[in-house]
C-alpha cells in the first residue's frame, strides 16, 4: 500500500516537472505578446496624437485667417507669449482691434488658450494675465475658468485615447501613489480636485493625463478644474489690469495673494474634514 502511494507521488512529481517548463514557456510567450501589443499600441497612439494635433493646428490656422488684416510689425507680435515682453506686445495689438473686431479677437483668445491647455504647451499663464488687460474682470475670470476647464478636459480625453501607454511606461510609480490618494478621497473627489488646482503639489499636466487612467470621472474633473483654477486666475487677472507695470510673470503673485490662495485651499477641504468627523461621531 505504501509502495503504491510512493509510486503515485513520484508520478505526480514527474508530471509537475513536465508541466512547469511548459507553464513558464507559456508565461514568457504571453509576456512577449503583451510587449508586442504594447509596442503596437504605442505606435498607434502616437499616430492618433499627431493626427489630432494636426487637426487642431488646422483649426487654429482657420481662426487666425479670419483675423483682421495686420501690418508686418503687428504680425510679428501675434505669437504665443513666452515672457512678459511678448505678452505686452500681444496685448498692444489685441487691444487695438478688440473693439472693432470683438468676436474675432475673443475667438482667437479662446481657441489659443484651449489649444495650449489641451496639449500642455506653456504660455497660458500669460494669456490669463492678458485677459485682465483686455476684458472686464467678471468676463475675464469666467473666460479663463472656462478655457482651463475645457482645455484640461480635452487633455483628459486625449490621454484616455492615447496616453495610457505613456503613463504606464514613464509615470507608473507617481500614478500609483496618486491613485491611492484619489481612492481615499473618492467620496469627495471634487473638493480634492479643487484643492489640487489651487495648490502647487501636483503639476497640472500630470493631473490632466493621469486622471482618466485612475478613473477620475470627467464631469467631476471638469467642475473641479473650473472652480479650482478660479483663485489662481483671480490673482493673474488682477495683475493684468496693470500689465505694463509688470516685467515678469512672477510679479503677478504677491505675498498677500499667496496668503489668500492658502486660505482658499484650506476652505476647499474643510467640508471634507467636517464630514469625516461627523461620520466618526455617528459611528
Amino acid at each position: 500500500m505504501a509502495k503504491k502511494r510512493r509510486e503515485r507521488r513520484e508520478a505526480e512529481g514527474l508530471s509537475s516537472a513536465h508541466e512547469e517548463p511548459k507553464a513558464n514557456h507559456d508565461h514568457r510567450q504571453e509576456l512577449k505578446e503583451t510587449q508586442n501589443i504594447g509596442g503596437g499600441s504605442a505606435r498607434m497612439s502616437l499616430l492618433i496624437l499627431v493626427s489630432i494635433f494636426t487637426c487642431s493646428a488646422s483649426v487654429m490656422y482657420l481662426v487666425y485667417r479670419n483675423f483682421p488684416e495686420l501690418n508686418d510689425d503687428e504680425m510679428e507680435k501675434i505669437k504665443i507669449p513666452k515672457d512678459m515682453d511678448d505678452a505686452k506686445a500681444l496685448g498692444t495689438v489685441l487691444s487695438k482691434y478688440k473693439d472693432t473686431y470683438y468676436t474675432q479677437v475673443l475667438m482667437a483668445y479662446f481657441t489659443t488658450y484651449v489649444f495650449l491647455q489641451t496639449f500642455a504647451i506653456p504660455g497660458s499663464i500669460f494669456l490669463s494675465i492678458l485677459s485682465g488687460y483686455l476684458y472686464p474682470f467678471p468676463l475675464a475670470l469666467f473666460l479663463v475658468c472656462l478655457c482651463s476647464g475645457l482645455g484640461a478636459s480635452f487633455c483628459y480625453m486625449l490621454s484616455y485615447l492615447v496616453g495610457r501607454p505613456v503613463v504606464y511606461r514613464y509615470l507608473t510609480e507617481r500614478a500609483q501613489k496618486w491613485s491611492q490618494q484619489v481612492d481615499k478621497h473618492r467620496d469627495h473627489l471634487i473638493n480634492y480636485i479643487i484643492f489640487l488646482r489651487i495648490t502647487p503639489f501636483l503639476p497640472n499636466w500630470f493631473i490632466n493625463i493621469t486622471s482618466p487612467v485612475i478613473n477620475v470621472p470627467l464631469g467631476v474633473f471638469f467642475l473641479g478644474t473650473f472652480f479650482g483654477v478660479a483663485p489662481p486666475s483671480f490673482v493673474a487677472i488682477n495683475a493684468g489690469t496693470t500689465l505694463y507695470k509688470l516685467t515678469t510673470a512672477g510679479e503677478a503673485v504677491s505675498w498677500n495673494s499667496l496668503a489668500v490662495l492658502g486660505v482658499l485651499a484650506v476652505l476647499s477641504i474643510l467640508p471634507v474634514c467636517f464630514q469625516k468627523k461627523l461620520q466618526q461621531k455617528l459611528e
